[in-house]
């Protein structure tokens, strides 16, 4: 009896899978291409071709009003389909209408702003933001930090698989260290509970996973900010402990914004932003806050040099000099 075929969407998975992409971008591609199907009345991809992508991309822009990022996403993900599960070459001229990138300058606070900020939070999340804005970290990048990266005798934190599946170091804060060593006592107590319990698991990207097949009970392999409960990986179907959701602490961080009576804008980004424009309100050079930020191109870090000038480009008002 032969098997059935395959469906679109589970070939879909597979490739991803197979190409050691996170769950996360699993899901999200997967929703795209689910959107450009229906989208054209379920007609099967293979069917379809640049008239078809360039009407949904448009599509997205006219009537949905999504922003750019959130269109490249949809076009990598029809990328993907088309490249590594079809087998077939995407033209490259694609010539939809593009959604225009907004050129905003990002949202920072004061010193002062930050400290109130981290003061207001308490336990595990204030531990985070302390290395959101310590570190420089993104939110993705602080909760899927392990134990092995965190290097005290160098003082530095290791970032593993970046944005853009970069590796980079950045400076370990003394003032984060005290509350960071004990809590990761706390973490080797929860990691030997677990391995008693006949767990004690974590995720590791598939080449790791069968190149070290014990490291994954390892505490170094552990996260640093574990899920209080285990949870059933959802591909291997292995019960194993998560690493925190990071819905927690941009829950916990707008709890805190209400708190201070802050009225700016901030986010969990919003503390990175604010790490980039203190070192160079500090003299550090350039160079130096790319490298910790993990930019591709220094161009990226020059937004932040804003903050080197007085408010509104260090022009005095002609009303200052009428009163």
């Amino acid at each position: 009896m032969r098997n059935p075929p395959v469906k679109l969407l589970d070939r879909v998975r597979q490739s991803i899978r197979l190409k050691g992409y996170s769950i996360r971008t699993e899901k999200t591609y997967v929703s795209w291409i689910r959107q450009f199907i229906l989208f054209h009345g379920k007609q099967h991809p293979r069917d379809m071709g640049k008239p078809e992508i360039e009407a949904f991309l448009s599509y997205l822009v006219m009537k949905r009003n999504v922003a750019s990022s959130t269109q490249n996403q949809a076009f990598n993900a029809i990328l993907f389909l088309y490249n590594h599960v079809l087998d077939v070459d995407m033209p490259e001229d694609i010539n939809a209408l593009r959604s225009k990138k907004p050129v905003r300058v990002p949202t920072v606070m004061t010193r002062e702003e930050t400290i109130k900020l981290i003061g207001v939070m308490r336990g595990t999340h204030q531990l985070m933001a302390k290395l959101m804005y310590g570190c420089g970290l993104r939110v993705i990048e602080c909760v899927r930090l392990r134990v092995k990266d965190v290097d005290f005798a160098m003082n530095q934190i290791i970032v593993r698989d970046g944005k853009g599946k970069k590796d980079r170091i950045t400076v370990l804060p003394e003032g984060a260290r005290p509350l960071l060593e004990e809590h990761l006592v706390y973490v080797k107590r929860l990691h030997q509970s677990d391995l008693a319990k006949g767990y004690g698991r974590v995720y590791l990207p598939n080449a790791l996973a069968r190149k070290y097949t014990n490291a994954d009970r390892q505490l170094g392999w552990q996260y640093v900010f574990p899920a209080k409960a285990l949870s059933t990986d959802p591909r291997s179907g292995m019960k194993r402990r998560h690493h925190l959701h990071d819905s927690s602490i941009r829950k916990a961080i707008r709890e805190a914004v209400k708190l201070c009576g802050i009225v700016k804008p901030v986010s969990c980004h919003t503390l990175r932003h604010s790490f980039a424009t203190d070192l160079l309100a500090d003299g550090y050079d350039i160079r130096t806050v790319q490298e910790l930020l993990g930019h591709k191109d220094v161009s990226t870090t020059m937004i932040y040099t804003h903050v080197l000038n007085r408010g509104g480009r260090g022009v005095r008002s002609p009303l200052d000099f009428a009163s």
